[in-house]
């Protein structure tokens, strides 16, 4: 019984939506101030920050805040609530089941995925064994990172990304935190499904899911919509990840998730030799940024990638500020498009 209890709880959790899955995992002071939160900062909220003898925090709307007892917002940490050792081991017993060997795998990556596909990540005391880390324990730190599937974030750039009905290989290039990764969510979902009333073709489409950020898998069944077409392989590295799908799955395209090692290269190269086309992400801000970066600036110099989206914050979360055709290093659209839907 005791290694089917993390998973009949988080089915039952699946149940719920949005920042109620996160109070059910919460120590109850900190429950309690989530569930006081405005109504409207509940639907922008990004993150809620535990940090051992320091003030409660939330980020939402591009902000962070210190948090009342009360659900109060404070631009200060007089008034904050404090965490404590107590709230984080109660908050990790709360996100194990009182079984903290069933999410060790997990904790060796530094995070946890919940139902609903929101990620818990973990600082602490890391044990490392001279090649590779062995577990985590005597936590400091918790970040409850809340994910939100964004249906139609795609929108604006769908027409950008075909030639001829064909799917160009297509680079997102975002600084932290500007909604790269719900771009490139629902760009798989789009391309998986395909457009009919456009004369676009659903394709195969395999994601290596390394951070099980993508699909947000949970035992194992995607928590978020990648598309009727799409294989996933979840906690993969990316490389290794890449390689099996062009063995075992004949993907038409694979997508992946800010690559840059040597070994990415490496497997990029094979898909293209296997004629499957390319979506994935890097962090960054501008074209020129992206030439100063090792592996991927030889990739965009050589011209694997047909077209890079260029995010930002600067008028709202996920602003595409251009849509570059790599080849002529012209930009596609005339003023950034302030996405709202990624918002």
């Amino acid at each position: 019984m005791m290694n089917n209890q993390p998973q009949i709880r988080r089915e039952r959790m699946n149940e719920k939506t949005g920042t109620e899955i996160y109070e059910a995992y919460l120590c109850p002071i900190i429950r309690a101030a989530i569930k006081a939160l405005p109504i409207d900062f509940k639907r922008d909220l990004e993150e809620i920050r535990l940090r051992i003898n320091r003030p409660l925090m939330v980020y939402g709307g591009n902000k962070d805040y210190f948090l009342a007892s009360d659900g109060r917002l404070l631009r200060n940490s007089q008034g904050a609530i404090m965490v404590t050792r107590k709230d984080i081991d109660l908050s990790i017993q709360f996100i194990s089941n009182y079984s903290f060997y069933s999410v060790e795998e997990e904790i060796k990556r530094g995070y946890i995925t919940i139902a609903g596909g929101h990620r818990i990540g973990l600082s602490g005391k890391v044990l490392y064994d001279g090649k590779s880390i062995r577990t985590m324990k005597d936590f400091n730190g918790l970040n409850f990172r809340i994910a939100r599937e964004k249906k139609g974030a795609a929108k604006a750039v769908m027409p950008y990304l075909y030639h001829k009905g064909k799917f160009l290989n297509t680079l997102i290039v975002s600084p932290p935190q500007c909604g790269k990764t719900t771009l490139l969510r629902d760009i798989i979902l789009n391309v998986s499904n395909g457009n009919a009333s456009n004369g676009i073709l659903g394709l195969k489409v395999g994601v290596v899911d390394e951070r099980s950020e993508l699909a947000a898998s949970c035992n194992g069944i995607p928590q978020l919509d990648l598309g009727i077409r799409t294989d996933i392989l979840d906690s993969c590295p990316k490389a290794e990840g890449m390689m099996i799908l062009i063995r075992a799955m004949s993907p038409n395209v694979i997508a992946t998730d800010e690559i840059g090692r040597e070994e990415d290269s490496y497997a990029i190269s094979e898909a293209l030799l296997a004629g499957i086309k390319l979506i994935t992400t890097v962090h960054g801000t501008s074209l020129e940024d992206i030439y100063g970066k090792k592996v991927i600036g030889d990739l965009v110099k050589n011209k694997v990638f047909e077209r890079m989206i260029i995010l930002s914050n600067k008028n709202d979360i996920g602003t595409i500020e251009s849509i570059i055709d790599v080849n002529t290093k012209v930009n596609l659209i005339g003023t950034p498009i302030r996405n709202k839907v990624v918002n």
